[in-house]
């Protein structure tokens, strides 16, 4: 029920709601034990009070008719005894008002048997019982009646009429209407909560709706999620993650066999994924390998978000886990190949070069066939260095670089000079500009010929990329501690989407996907990661782009902690 229904129900439907309750009894579609319950519990109660007042009649001194007196009594017990034998249920809802109308025939019985005495207080109870129950109608019932009795007992009294004979009329009319206020208000009330509780019930069968919905889409995905309590107990998780705890062997309650994304080194309990959640870490992508067993290792990928409670405090976290050990082991395989087929390339590449060499300083070569032998070597040139950028991508680590480097003092203005003026020529047949303003005086703590294979493969995507008539701004900066270079070209820019996988291996950007490996960018991030440094992308497409690359200035800031 929305906002409105529930305004409704209490500006609109509260106030008629005894009427239609009434007449929803009158029509017999209630068959509860009200009515009973009712009219047993009031006529009890009188009851109990008349017999009381019989006894102290029988055991005292009464001065006025003990006939009459009695037979309102007995009237009051024997109208009790029906009261138990009556189905009121079963009848009309006006026909328990018979009951408190013949209480006040009885109770007049009393009253003109000892008119001097305060029997007629006893109507309280039979006119409290109309005027609640009854309505409107009731509470008119109430005021003739009581009107009619006290107006006949006066006239039968021959007696002056004193306050004391209007006070006890006025009580009874006002005990009434107060009974009456009281009954509409109790209605109000039950009308009220009747209503919230079909709301509650309607909003928690739609949030049990909810909830099956969510547990079906949560077990029919093929990844683990666990939801995790602010205190760290597990609420919520799906059967995928109980498949994968089975499948590494993490269901029980024991130590698990658990390595980092290298698969070797081992990896600590405080590191493990689950830990790092309940600790309030969020993280991306966690490689860890399970099993004991090294050839029947799984891996799984795990990520981490935190969650905000409504109150903006911590409402714990999401953890979710994805196998991808046949991912990793197909690229495992797929490097493996591609690292094999390449070594096995530069043994005939090598020989080729060399004879090539040796034909094209052989004087007695005409012009025109050293002109092909030129083109020939500048091409098995470019497929030997295309076969040395898959192997050092197809290394499984990092350690191949950063062992055949030989860092020292490196004047980084010069080697960026450097690289631009070799490429000048092929940036010249697209009419690109390359510009060397920005280059001020650095240096840098790097392997030269690493850091000019870095320079080079930038430059050289700056060209690719660029319109023609464009320009290339190249530049260098340092501040003594790390040293800038900057690589700005104003071509086509690359996407967001292309952003996010741009150094990874074998990856083009760009729709046309142009000539090239895919390897460039991937290894110079590796060989700039090496020498301590690191690589960044401003991109904007239509725009052009700019590669930064940070290096530490001096061997200290590489030894640093």
């Amino acid at each position: 029920m929305d906002d409105e229904g529930l305004h409704g129900a209490k500006g609109r439907e509260v106030a008629p709601h005894s009427a239609r309750v009434r007449s929803a009894w009158l029509r017999g579609d209630f068959a509860d034990s009200t009515r009973e319950r009712t009219a047993t519990l009031n006529q009890l109660l009188l009851a109990s009070v008349a017999f009381v007042l019989g006894v102290l009649v029988t055991t005292g001194r009464f001065t006025g008719d003990e006939a009459l007196f009695f037979t309102g009594v007995v009237i009051i017990v024997l109208l009790t005894g029906a009261t138990f034998v009556i189905p009121w249920n079963h009848l009309a809802y006006g026909w328990v008002a018979v009951v408190p109308a013949i209480d006040i025939v009885a109770i007049t019985l009393m009253q003109v048997a000892a008119p001097r005495t305060a029997m007629g207080l006893l109507w309280i109870f039979p006119t409290t019982w109309l005027a609640g129950g009854f309505g409107l109608l009731g509470l008119f019932a109430v005021i003739v009646a009581i009107a009619g009795i006290t107006s006949v007992l006066t006239v039968l009294s021959a007696e002056q009429v004193t306050y004391t004979t209007l006070l006890l009329p006025l009580v009874l009319v006002a005990v009434a209407a107060t009974s009456h206020l009281n009954a509409r208000r109790s209605d109000a009330q039950r009308t009220l909560l009747a209503k919230q509780a079909q709301l509650l019930r309607r909003v928690l069968e739609r949030t049990r709706r909810q909830e099956q919905v969510v547990t079906e889409v949560l077990d029919a995905v093929d990844f683990g999620i666990t939801r995790i309590d602010a205190d760290g107990r597990v609420a919520v998780t799906n059967e995928a993650h109980a498949r994968l705890q089975q499948a590494t062997g993490s269901e029980g309650g024991d130590e698990v066999s658990a390595f980092r994304d290298d698969g070797v080194t081992p990896l600590p309990a405080d590191e493990l994924p689950l830990e790092r959640a309940l600790r309030g870490e969020a993280f991306d992508g966690q490689v860890v390998w399970f099993g004991a067993d090294p050839g029947a290792r799984q891996a799984l990928s795990v990520s981490a978000r935190r969650l905000l409670d409504p109150d903006g405090g911590d409402g714990g976290a999401v953890v979710i886990s994805r196998d991808i050990t046949t991912e990793l082991n197909a690229l495992k395989a797929r490097d493996e190949l591609v690292a094999s087929v390449s070594h096995e390339l530069r043994t005939p590449l090598t020989s080729i070069l060399g004879y090539l060499d040796l034909a094209i300083e052989d004087p007695g070569i005409p012009d025109h066939v050293r002109a092909n032998l030129d083109i020939a070597e500048r091409n098995a040139e470019r497929l030997l260095r295309i076969v040395a950028d898959i192997l050092a991508a197809s290394s499984s680590s990092s350690s191949s670089i950063e062992a055949s480097m030989t860092p020292q003092d490196v004047d980084v203005t010069e080697v960026v000079r450097a690289a631009g003026d070799a490429l000048l020529p092929r940036a010249s047949t697209r009419a690109i500009t390359i510009d060397t303003s920005g280059l001020e005086a650095a240096s840098a703590w790097a392997d030269p010929m690493r850091l000019r294979q870095v320079v080079d493969n930038l430059i050289s995507n700056a060209i690719s990329y660029n319109r023609d008539g464009g320009t290339i701004f190249l530049g260098t900066t340092t501040d003594g501690i790390s040293t800038w270079i900057l690589v700005r070209d104003t071509g086509i820019g690359i996407s967001e989407a292309d952003r996010a996988r741009l150094f990874q291996r074998f990856y083009k950007a760009g729709a046309d996907r142009r000539t090239g490996t895919g390897l460039g960018l991937a290894i110079t991030r590796d060989i700039v990661r090496a020498h301590g440094g690191e690589i960044g992308l401003h991109s904007s497409p239509g725009v052009g782009s700019t590669f930064i690359v940070k290096l530490p200035a001096t061997a200290a800031r590489e030894e640093a902690p």
